[in-house]
């Protein structure tokens, strides 16, 4: 198995204008931090969303989550695919080259690891699918069967 780099998010507040929030991304980018949180109330800050589109602005490489819009994704003959993510209000035109994982379908979840072009498109350099609580490994639903220890219809005994 690859082994992943550890990744360290922070949270932060109170930049008051979208230069601020641009130039306290930099800095936290610059430091090594891979994730930018912040406070999802108001109060004394600048609100979350056009925060976040700020320091998205000012930063060189994000990470998107949503739902693979429905009827979006266009394959090329080798690895190239077009998708959409979607919050269900927004959407973001997603660009990637490679192997996607096996749970990659419209309408699930994924994240995509990236930058976003001029032209507003992401180009994701990785992307992730993700499940719920119920999904199990087709690998281990066999060993699980091996063993006897999986009921179909029930699972995992």
């Amino acid at each position: 198995m690859a082994q992943r780099k550890f990744r360290f998010g922070i949270q932060t507040a109170r930049a008051r204008t979208g230069e601020d929030w641009a130039a306290k991304a930099r800095k936290i980018e610059d430091l090594g931090f891979s994730t930018l949180f912040m406070p999802d109330h108001f109060g004394d800050q600048f609100a979350p969303t056009p925060a976040l589109m700020a320091a998205a602005d000012a930063t060189k490489t994000l990470r998107i989550g949503g739902l693979v819009q429905n009827g979006s994704v266009k394959r090329d003959t080798g690895l190239d695919i077009e998708f959409v993510v979607t919050d269900g209000k927004n959407a973001v035109p997603v660009n990637y080259s490679g192997v996607l994982p096996d749970l990659f379908r419209e309408g699930q979840g994924v994240v995509a690891l990236g930058t976003r072009g001029s032209d507003g498109v992401f180009q994701a350099r990785e992307v992730l699918a993700k499940h719920d609580e119920t999904y199990m490994p087709p690998e281990v639903v066999d060993a699980l069967k091996r063993a006897g220890k999986w009921k179909e219809g029930v699972g995992p005994l």
